[in-house]
């Protein structure tokens, strides 16, 4: 179910910004939001494919529990600077990382098939997450204490389940892709996209294991879409493209 909140912050200053699932979009974003390529009855079941997050009280929960408090230390840092810039899940400032990662420039100008499919692709691999969210509702590890989190705190953290992490799902359907459009930096993209997932627990809004399991999400949901028509025609016009787009830019050293 879709629901609308107010994000500000170093990312996302000031713009309006519609929350699904854990997923965050810009109101300008969304205006030109494109659908996923499968029909909801045809996402991966995570109820069934990842199963319930780590019990209250297990060694595993406790684990994440200490990796959160352990991760706080990282405020300020430039992980923690990456982990605000990893909040961004559509268009040319999300996919810049992963540019930068395959050298190659992933741009509505250069590259518009490709730019479209890795934003029909999170709404895929973050609506595989869903079931699993709703069903356990699992508390995210900042509600209940004052803990430092990379971005503003919002009433919709409260609700909404922590597992498995959504944006974990598609930074890992993201890397997968590109590993496959550019098999030459394979290394590289799946690097990014283990990156893109982390920086939610060193955000402090998901636990490890919320991003272990995401993950597992991404990868069946980016099998799946291999047996979709649409999908592999756009990864054919997305691969030509992607051989003549030019170098990323912006970079840094």
């Amino acid at each position: 179910m879709l629901k609308i909140g107010l994000k500000t912050g170093a990312v996302l200053a000031g713009a309006a910004v519609l929350v699904c699932g854990g997923l965050t979009l810009t109101a300008m974003a969304q205006s030109a939001r494109p659908p996923g390529y499968l029909p909801r009855e045809a996402l991966p079941d995570s109820l069934l494919v990842i199963g319930p997050p780590p019990e209250s009280g297990s060694a595993l929960d406790k684990a994440d529990h200490e990796r959160f408090k352990d991760s706080r230390k990282m405020m300020g840092g430039p992980r923690w600077t990456q982990a605000q810039q990893d909040v961004e899940l559509f268009g040319a400032v999300a996919h810049k990382s992963f540019a930068c990662a395959i050298g190659k420039a992933i741009t509505p100008e250069a590259t518009p098939v490709l730019s479209s499919l890795l934003d029909r692709v999170v709404i895929d691999a973050g609506g595989s997450t869903y079931a699993a969210k709703n069903r356990y509702s699992r508390t995210r590890p900042m509600i209940g204490n004052d803990e430092p989190i990379c971005v503003p705190r919002e009433d919709w953290m409260k609700t909404n389940g922590s597992y498995p992490s959504g944006h974990a799902a598609a930074g890992w359907a993201w890397g997968l892709i590109l590993a496959e459009l550019a098999p030459d930096k394979a290394t590289e993209a799946a690097t990014r996209a283990r990156e893109f997932g982390d920086s939610r627990w060193i955000c402090g809004v998901h636990f490890q294991s919320d991003v272990e399991a995401g993950r597992v999400m991404g990868a069946a949901t980016v099998a799946r879409l291999h047996a979709d028509p649409a999908f592999m025609a756009d990864m054919a016009k997305a691969k030509a493209e992607l051989e003549k787009a030019p170098a990323a830019q912006g970079c840094g050293g």
